[in-house]
């Protein structure tokens, strides 16, 4: 391990918004958090809002800046990653946002049922090969992990490069009769593009650069509707 790497983990491990838990395998106990982040962790009754995949925490972050009056986490399997929204967030002295470690597989052991109130995730993986498709972070399967601990008809938010994420999403979103609230493949073109998804992510800005567009779509998620995966094509 390069000594760059390693000194990013000694400082998640002393930032105290930094939650990394032993996970062994694909099985995580309750971790003793989960049902108490607002009064144990954030000691408030502010919403709770999570980024799921944040990479490096820019979303987490910013709109931390953005509205203190809401309480927001980042989720992601890679330390390395998350120390830069951690180490950012430390300086300025955010109150209202933390870290969590671990992979999303395992995400219900740590929130309980209404716990939290809105969900984002931002430029994920598209796992665009067919025996891949579980692991689509927007998938039936994800979604349903989901509705254990949301609040009824929380917000989704999906904003991504890949135009085969957003179709399948879309496609997800259709089959199963969610409402959107907003949808666009051209994020950036649209008019009403507000404050919040000015935010824009490290690899965005590269995608940006390149010319590539930025999708959105945000949903709500019911808490009880049995989901249907859809019938999509991937790569073989």
């Amino acid at each position: 391990m390069g000594k760059g790497k390693l000194k990013k983990f000694q400082d998640n491990a002393r930032f105290e918004h930094v939650i990394e838990p032993e996970v062994k395998g694909h099985v995580a106990n309750d971790h003793p958090l989960k049902g108490n982040w607002n009064t144990v962790f954030f000691k408030n009754k502010q919403p709770l809002v999570l980024e799921l995949g944040c990479g490096k925490g820019e979303y987490s972050v910013g709109l931390a800046r953005m509205f203190p009056e809401k309480n927001f986490i980042g989720v992601d399997i890679k330390g390395a990653r998350i120390w830069k929204g951690a180490k950012t967030s430390f300086e300025e002295g955010l109150k209202n946002v933390a870290f969590l470690r671990t992979r999303i597989e395992v995400i219900n052991s740590f929130f309980a049922p209404n716990e939290v109130d809105e969900i984002w995730v931002t430029f994920p993986d598209p796992q665009m090969k067919k025996r891949r498709a579980k692991k689509r972070l927007t998938s039936s399967g994800f979604l349903t992990r989901y509705q254990k601990f949301i609040k009824n008809n929380a917000l989704v938010h999906l904003k991504t490069d890949s135009t085969f994420l957003y179709e399948y999403t879309n496609e997800v979103v259709r089959v199963n009769q969610l409402k959107v609230i907003k949808n666009t493949p051209n994020l950036y073109s649209e008019s009403w593009t507000d404050q919040i998804l000015s935010i824009q992510t490290h690899y965005e800005q590269i995608h940006i650069d390149e010319g590539d567009r930025i999708n959105y779509i945000v949903f709500e998620l019911p808490q009880n509707q049995v989901l249907i995966e859809p019938e999509f094509d991937g790569e073989d």
